[in-house]
């Protein structure tokens, strides 16, 4: 059977699904995926082809060799993911949109057949996601939307380079692709920190290895320029964090809380900016949206363990075959183990 008829019927179950379910979230989501599928263009013949503009071949090689360094060197998935290219003709695939109660840190749950429960829900088209967020504000939650250039179908489908992450440079693109790909390795239904940090502990030691490997000493240095401004940057919203969840836990009023929420988001922002100023990046706008409960906390799902598989790398004397297999067997322990480990 051909990978575009298994396709078919595994979008043809999907819908059958949404048919089961109240409200039918998932008709958008399949009818998006649909969309990405069916604009995928083979890159080895848009590459060979002539009237490709010359920019856009190059970029597509530079993605076929990290693709091919993610299966070499860094045991990653050899599938059909990546070998194809779809262009969106917009600057985003999907928006996701988190939201986290007033006095909280912990984000909403939303749970999917395949992905299992994720602190997020994502939209194909941003009118439906700022509907979303309007309805998510009005109930009283913290709301963070942001557009997203990249996602993972977990193997489930042959996952193509979108023309979305194009926008970033060749070191951003080929960590994403590192980090999409780590979540077909492994992945944890319902514990999206967990899944967030493996992933992007991959996607590091991944990109240095790959840079290294091309002698791309000068990329190589700014991208732990903007590592180091980066684990600088968590380390301050880590505090605020810590603050903050011990500031809802006290037994106050409502209003109380919010003076002492305010307060405290306001001094997160300034300690930001003085740090982006102090190492030259005052133009950035990281971290983009004006600071929230649900923002903090989905900046927190992507870095909030990454310290421990950092260290679990570490205990493996960096050799990914032994850290691949230590992170599974913590993936197996139910969650409150998991958080402990």
């Amino acid at each position: 059977m051909t990978t575009k008829i298994l396709n078919a019927l595994q979008l043809a179950i999907a819908v059958l699904v949404c048919l089961t379910v109240t409200g039918c979230y998932y008709m958008q989501a399949v009818s998006g995926q649909l969309e990405v599928m069916r604009k995928r263009e083979p890159i080895d013949e848009i590459v060979a082809d002539p009237r490709t503009p010359p920019e856009l071949a190059d970029r597509l090689r530079f993605v076929q060799e990290a693709r091919e360094f993610s299966i070499a060197r860094l045991g990653l998935p050899d599938n059909k993911s990546y070998q194809t290219y779809s262009d969106l003709e917009r600057d985003f695939v999907v928006w996701n949109v988190f939201a986290v109660p007033e006095f909280s840190l912990r984000p909403k749950q939303w749970c999917y057949p395949v992905a299992g429960c994720v602190s997020y829900r994502g939209y194909f088209r941003k009118e439906a996601a700022v509907r979303a967020a309007s309805k998510l504000d009005k109930a009283g939650y913290d709301v963070y939307l942001g557009g997203v250039s990249a996602y993972s179908t977990l193997g489930k489908f042959s996952d193509p380079v979108l023309s979305t992450m194009l926008h970033w440079d060749d070191v951003q693109m080929a960590s994403v692709l590192f980090h999409e790909l780590a979540h077909q390795l492994l992945y944890v239904k319902g514990d999206t920190g967990f899944n967030e940090s493996f992933a992007t502990a991959v996607e590091e030691v991944g990109i240095e290895r790959f840079l290294l490997s091309k002698h791309m000493s000068d990329a190589l240095q700014v991208y732990k320029e903007r590592k180091g401004l980066r684990r600088r940057l968590m380390k301050i919203m880590n505090a605020a964090r810590i603050d903050l969840s011990n500031w809802y836990a006290q037994d106050m009023s409502d209003d109380d809380k919010r003076k002492g929420k305010r307060s405290r988001i306001e001094l997160l922002q300034e300690a930001l900016d003085i740090e982006l100023k102090n190492s030259g990046r005052m133009s950035s706008s990281w971290p983009g949206e004006p600071l929230n409960n649900a923002r903090i906390a989905s900046l927190a799902l992507y870095e909030g363990r990454l310290p421990e598989f950092l260290l679990m790398l570490e205990q493996c004397d960096d050799d990914l075959e032994c850290f691949y297999d230590e992170a599974r067997r913590v993936s197996r322990l139910d969650q409150s183990a998991r958080d402990e480990s």
